[in-house]
């Protein structure tokens, strides 16, 4: 009968499991990255999404403070064309689909910097740019300059029967 040594014995159980813990997390490593990259947005998939009404919701600052909208008297509208090129413009609601507007608006442009939607804005007296975290059917995201973020809904206009 062949005795085995109790340390060695022990030493080869330490590096079986030293390599299974290895291989362990080798694949939380791989799994995790597969699921950071597979939840990363196209930023072109939000360019048919910015155009529309919007109404800001809440207002992140970069301190982490919050500002929560309950009434808007305003809410913006982007137009962007073909060219990734439009405005925006503050409106009053009405009712049935009616706005009231000053006629100022602001130009913009849609711009992908690497993997981030960019809206460049110009009017005569200044230029500035947001970035888009997210946009789609419901809901904008963006972060201006100074790291706050505005969240938009998507406007609902006031619909009223006024027939008698």
């Amino acid at each position: 009968m062949i005795e085995k040594n109790p340390t060695v014995v022990t030493k080869q159980y330490r590096v079986e499991n030293f390599r299974n813990l290895i291989n362990i997390r080798t694949s939380i490593l791989i799994l995790l990255s597969l699921l950071v990259f597979s939840c990363s947005k196209n930023p072109e998939s939000y360019i048919e999404h910015i155009e529309g009404y919007w109404e800001i919701q809440v207002a992140t600052l970069a301190d982490g403070s919050k500002k929560e909208y309950k009434f808007n008297e305003t809410i913006d509208y982007l137009s962007v064309n073909d060219s990734l090129k439009g405005f925006r413009k503050k409106l009053k609601p009405g009712i049935n689909d009616t706005y009231f507007t000053s006629g100022d608006a602001e130009n913009i442009e849609l711009k992908i910097d690497g993997n981030k939607l960019i809206i460049l804005y110009a009017t005569p007296y200044a230029k500035w740019s947001e970035t888009v975290l997210n946009a789609d059917k419901k809901e904008l995201r963006i972060m201006n300059d100074d790291e706050d973020i505005y969240l938009y809904k998507r406007y609902e206009s006031i619909k009223l029967d006024l027939q008698d």
